[in-house]
């Protein structure tokens, strides 16, 4: 004898929240938050670099040269005076000059001695690649990062090689214009919009997660 009301119905599978994709983008989301404090971290100590810098450009006294990389932050934006014996090599770079022109900085690789690596020298801004007569002498100046820093893949995968420092002369040699000296104001500190930029990733990822879920967990 059939039944009158029809077959009984199935009762709809029951659908779980996943547990190993949840495991993973929560990892993720701890991951990216964990970048976004390390950052903040990385603006504060950039902070306190910067402040070192500008009180270093505020002293008149000079130090000894730094002839070794790595160089110490407390020498830099610091005057010193360099004996260069010769010349060795030029880099030619573009730059400006203290008067905002532009033109082409005259990099000397300086020998100061029998042995070593040397020194950099920024002897002045021209107007060709053509390098100034110049045999060497003594250079007084401004302690500033070299041209050929490491890049951040290096520094992350630690084979960066530590950068020699530069010295700007105050008096250019003849021919040339003074070169433009850094200011410790424009050492970059985008800490904190990456800080932002890895929180806000995180909220992302967490709130797609969420409603990529409920649509699949809904009947």
């Amino acid at each position: 004898m059939t039944d009158p009301a029809g077959p009984a119905e199935a009762p709809a599978p029951v659908r779980r929240w996943p547990l190993i994709p949840t495991i993973l983008v929560l990892a993720a989301v701890a991951v990216m938050i964990a970048l976004g404090v390390w950052q903040l971290q990385r603006k504060n100590e950039k902070e306190a670099l910067i402040a070192l810098y500008q009180r270093n450009m505020a002293m008149s006294s000079m130090v000894a040269y730094p002839e070794l990389p790595p160089v110490p932050d407390a020498m830099l934006y610091r005057k010193s005076s360099v004996v260069c014996l010769e010349p060795v090599r030029w880099d030619p770079r573009s730059g400006t000059d203290r008067k905002g022109k532009s033109g082409i900085r005259m990099i000397a690789d300086c020998r100061t001695g029998a042995e070593g690596p040397g020194v950099l020298v920024d002897v002045g801004i021209g107007d060709d690649f053509a390098p100034p007569e110049w045999t060497g002498g003594t250079v007084q100046g401004t302690i500033v990062p070299g041209p050929e820093q490491p890049t951040v893949m290096e520094r992350a995968m630690g084979s960066a090689t530590p950068a020699r420092a530069m010295l700007i002369a105050d008096t250019p040699v003849a021919g040339l214009r003074a070169s433009a000296v850094p200011s410790a104001d424009d050492t970059p500190n985008n800490h904190l919009a990456y800080a932002v930029q890895w929180f806000l990733f995180a909220a992302m990822a967490l709130v797609i997660y969420i409603l990529a879920v409920r649509r699949r967990l809904r009947p």
